[in-house]
């Protein structure tokens, strides 16, 4: 199993974009997360927006097609994405994750 992350403006978008991603079968879960406080550079100002986190719970499978897809649908011109692999996973929690694809 995989963890990915982005960030948008808003909790409409936020809303929108992980109720999409679960039913197109491209994560299995997706938590909403905010207002959180992002602080970087863009164009060489320094930010801080709220933004909203996602953090999509993706089976191998559904990976490439995940990030094509949110890449597409995103907002921003240079999104946030980062992917982790996963260490351990309950048995359960991932049996549940790859039966909720199958149906």
């Amino acid at each position: 199993m995989f963890i990915a992350w982005t960030t948008v403006a808003d909790q409409e978008t936020a809303d929108r974009l992980a109720a999409e991603a679960v039913a197109c079968s491209l994560a299995v879960c997706v938590q909403v997360e905010g207002p959180v406080t992002s602080h970087y550079r863009w164009n060489r100002a320094q930010e801080k927006p709220d933004e909203f986190r996602l953090m999509f719970k993706v089976l191998p499978r559904q990976l490439a097609s995940l990030s094509v897809w949110l890449h597409a649908h995103h907002p921003y011109e240079t999104p946030e994405w980062i992917v982790v692999k996963t260490e351990e996973v309950g048995e359960k929690y991932l049996s549940w994750a790859v039966r909720s694809l199958d149906t």
